[in-house]
């Protein structure tokens, strides 16, 4: 009898073992994307528009957890870099004469030409500013970054050309391969016509996936791997051969990317730019959504944004059948209020009780555990710059 047929039981290999845990919650991840898809079937504009803001910040808090929460590297400047995707996508999609925004101008090139441009100029704004990212970390990088949302601030108002000045300017429809995100030409599926949000939804939901699966293969690699180490030791890491100042710098540009394209994505969905919202608020609003999500977990960044964006918009919709909640604009206690209240005390409860955030949580009650949801990395002592080499 050969040696194989004689093991016990137990010496199944771990790998095929772990397989066989992992399988419930990929065909669980399947179900939910299936269940995404067919959701413009059921669902009224105003559900879809919701939808599709969150999925934009779903993508750019994807970016901003493996920043924070992988690498240690605080930032505020987030708000900053989705509006250097959205007005750079409009910019180079647009054209002089858009309708409402005489002052702006642009080059008319292929929207799809136009999407990958805003990314790359994203993460190429993200080079600019790694130098001072690789020197400083924790909150003195934090008050670094955050002069590039001032900054962002005065470049709004008065670069018009580019931003269109205070009332701001049309972002220009996608198009793929002639074929146009718009209501022209609308599909028929199921009885059901897919206009711009509908055909919107389905473009989200493929790079929302992309996107998830992308930054969960970069925390599985090497370059995870060597930001894990080098957020809880930068001398360890170094040790280990890490270059620490060329992974800062390269984190650095892959979050500012994700906020590029999430920016991308916020165009699209709003159709139209404004100053006013790419403000500290925003930046704010996603640490709280990483932080209530969890630190490092891809998977609770999607939920922390799905609940600090989706949040106070439905609980605003429905603002007419929930008690204590007053009609957006009375000036009573309305659906911003209340939501902005919730996820405050949820950022404070999590920090008290469940540093994994969402996700850790999660993992708890299923009795899953993961290295990749991660507490929240300290501010003291290491966090003052570094010394120059």
């Amino acid at each position: 009898m050969s040696e194989t047929a004689t093991l016990p039981a137990t010496a199944v290999p771990a790998q095929a073992q772990r397989r066989r845990r992992v399988r419930p919650s990929a065909l669980a991840r399947i179900g939910l994307i299936a269940l995404l898809a067919v959701l413009p079937l059921y669902i009224d504009v105003g559900l879809l528009t919701i939808g599709l803001f969150a999925m934009a910040a779903v993508v750019a808090a994807i970016g901003l957890t493996i920043l924070v929460g992988a690498a240690g590297q605080l930032s505020l400047a987030h708000a900053f870099f989705l509006a250097v995707g959205a007005y750079g996508y409009a910019y180079f999609a647009g054209s002089a004469g858009v309708a409402g925004a005489s002052s702006a101008t642009g080059l008319g090139l292929d929207p799809l030409l136009a999407a990958v441009l805003a990314v790359l100029v994203a993460g190429f704004v993200g080079l600019l500013f790694s130098p001072i990212a690789s020197r400083l970390r924790g909150i003195y990088l934090g008050v670094a970054s955050l002069s590039l949302v001032f900054i962002g601030e005065f470049l709004y108002e008065n670069v018009r050309s580019v931003t269109g000045g205070f009332n701001g300017r049309a972002a220009p429809p996608f198009s793929l391969f002639g074929w146009e995100f718009t209501d022209a030409n609308t599909l028929v599926v199921a009885g059901v016509p897919f206009g711009r949000f509908e055909k919107l939804w389905e473009l989200f939901l493929i790079v929302l996936v992309l996107s998830y699966l992308f930054a969960n293969n970069v925390l599985r690699g090497r370059m995870g791997r060597a930001m894990q180490t080098m957020r809880d030791s930068e001398v360890a890491a170094a040790v280990m051969g890490v270059d620490v100042r060329r992974t800062k710098a390269g984190v650095f540009v892959l979050s500012s990317m994700y906020a590029g394209l999430g920016g991308v994505m916020v165009a699209l969905a709003f159709g139209r730019l404004t100053p006013s919202y790419f403000s500290l608020a925003l930046s704010i609003g996603f640490l709280a959504a990483i932080v209530v999500g969890g630190l490092g977990s891809v998977g609770g960044a999607a939920v922390g944004a799905f609940f600090v964006t989706a949040g106070p918009l439905l609980i605003t919709r429905y603002s007419s059948s929930l008690p204590f909640i007053s009609a957006s604009g009375s000036g009573g206690y309305d659906g911003g209020k209340a939501a902005a209240l919730l996820y405050g005390l949820a950022v404070v409860l999590v920090v008290l009780f469940e540093p994994g955030g969402l996700a850790g949580l999660g993992q708890r009650l299923t009795g899953r555990r993961t290295a990749r949801v991660l507490a929240p990395a300290p501010l003291t002592g290491s966090s003052k710059p570094e010394e120059s080499s």
